[in-house]
């Protein structure tokens, strides 16, 4: 049966998803979540999205990804899973299927639902019991919003900067957002 066609908005945030076959740590390393960085960053620019969030796991990765007008996902999303594939058979002389399937969507429909979202993504290491602050984790957004690390994967989100007047105060209201301290400005859309 052949695959229905994935709808893509324009102009709007989508939540990505990739999880290697059979929960394969297919990023277990640093040197490994470091590649991937690198081939999204490379190519990042010839499809013309802005990753706003990001946290790269051992077994999958997961993104939040601005749209706009002419950007290209499909493109990049195949573009990074192969140049990594190609990275990882010859690195660990790995033969078969790497990705568990194609890639998830979902579309993000509001400010508050891109910030939901961006939270859960970075929980994701103290989900999984690797850490137990979201600042200890090097490979996600976390450390880019709240201490204004620079990142050179991230383009800063718009529903993040509609949180305060300064870059003090949103990283005040977003570590407090993520660490579930009471934020009344988030609760509403």
């Amino acid at each position: 049966m052949p695959r229905t066609r994935r709808i893509i908005p324009k102009e709007s945030a989508m939540h990505i998803m990739c999880r290697g076959n059979n929960k394969l740590p297919l990023l277990a390393n640093n040197s490994d979540k470091e590649q991937y960085c690198y081939l999204l960053h490379k190519l990042k620019f010839n499809n013309r999205v802005n990753i706003l969030h990001y946290c790269i796991m051992d077994n999958h990765v997961h993104l939040i990804i601005w749209l706009g007008e002419n950007s290209n996902l499909s493109r990049l999303m195949k573009q990074v899973s192969l140049a990594y594939y190609y990275y990882y058979i010859k690195k660990y002389n790995y033969c078969g299927h790497l990705w568990q399937g194609r890639y998830k969507s979902i579309a993000i429909k509001s400010d508050s639902q891109a910030l939901q979202c961006g939270k859960y993504i970075e929980l994701n290491p103290v989900r999984a019991g690797i850490i137990a602050t979201p600042g200890e984790y090097q490979f996600s957004s976390y450390k880019y919003y709240t201490l204004g690390k620079q990142d050179p994967l991230i383009s800063p989100s718009p529903a993040y900067e509609s949180l305060g007047s300064s870059p003090l105060i949103r990283k005040q209201v977003y570590a407090n957002f993520i660490l579930n301290k009471k934020v009344s400005c988030l609760t509403s859309d």
